[in-house]
């Protein structure tokens, strides 16, 4: 079976909107905990655009699943986690003009410090991913940096609208996964994944959790947060491997 962690930064974008108190991702999360959930990921940025600390804290004290905080290799951001300790941080990379996150990591040109993070994050048993293009070279530097786990970046996968673009894209991540698996990572994926384009990659055996967001909480407004995260873990446990 594969797992789904819900990212909830979108429910804060709407709340930064009128600079209020709602929609309160907080909340969002138990009820997606309470659909089914397996995790819950929000991205602590450095500008604090959409999730801010107060919400980072009172997720860890109050989540009954698995907390991934997602942040950039920011030693603001570093020490924010140490202290807060969810269960694991991914790191991405972060640029303050972008919409969202553009593509991954390039580990192979940072592996001395991707390992020193993943040294501190081991000292407070903190869980580590990363979020890397699917590319044998960047999941190979991953194991030097010791990490426990990679994210595939799914985004060029989504944003493709050939069938043909598609099936080779879809092979890349395919392979990509399994050899992360084969060298003893585990693997997640994430980003762009909707209730159409996930069902490919549910078929993915070597991949045990999907991260996705955007499309969960677009959904929500029109049928509720519950029904939208029932609805994605039902078409996940439909076409998993």
């Amino acid at each position: 079976m594969i797992n789904l962690n819900v990212n909830i930064d979108h429910v804060a974008t709407v709340r930064q909107a009128r600079g209020g108190t709602e929609p309160d991702p907080v909340t969002a999360a138990l009820n997606a905990e309470i659909a089914g959930a397996t995790g819950i990921v929000c991205h602590l940025r450095e500008d604090r655009r959409h999730v801010n600390d107060r919400d980072v804290r009172v997720l860890r004290d109050t989540i009954q699943t698995k907390l991934d905080l997602e942040m950039a290799a920011n030693e603001e951001i570093i020490k924010i986690a140490l202290d807060v300790k969810p269960d694991m941080v991914t790191i991405v990379p972060e640029n303050r003009n972008e919409l969202t996150t553009e593509g991954g990591l390039d580990v192979a040109k940072n592996i001395d410090k991707m390992k020193r993070l993943t040294d501190r994050m081991h000292e407070r048993n903190i869980y580590v991913s990363l979020f890397i293009e699917p590319d044998e070279a960047q999941i190979e530097a991953s194991l030097i940096a010791g990490v426990d786990m990679v994210e595939l970046h799914t985004g060029k996968y989504a944003n493709l609208n050939t069938p043909e673009d598609i099936r080779i894209e879809y092979n890349h991540i395919a392979r990509a996964s399994d050899f992360a698996f084969k060298a003893g990572l585990e693997v997640a994926a994430g980003h762009g994944l909707n209730y159409y384009n996930t069902q490919m990659i549910c078929r993915i055996s070597s991949i045990k959790e999907l991260s996705i967001g955007h499309s969960i909480i677009s959904r929500s407004i029109y049928c509720g947060i519950d029904r939208a995260v029932r609805d994605m873990i039902a078409l996940m446990n439909t076409y998993s491997m």
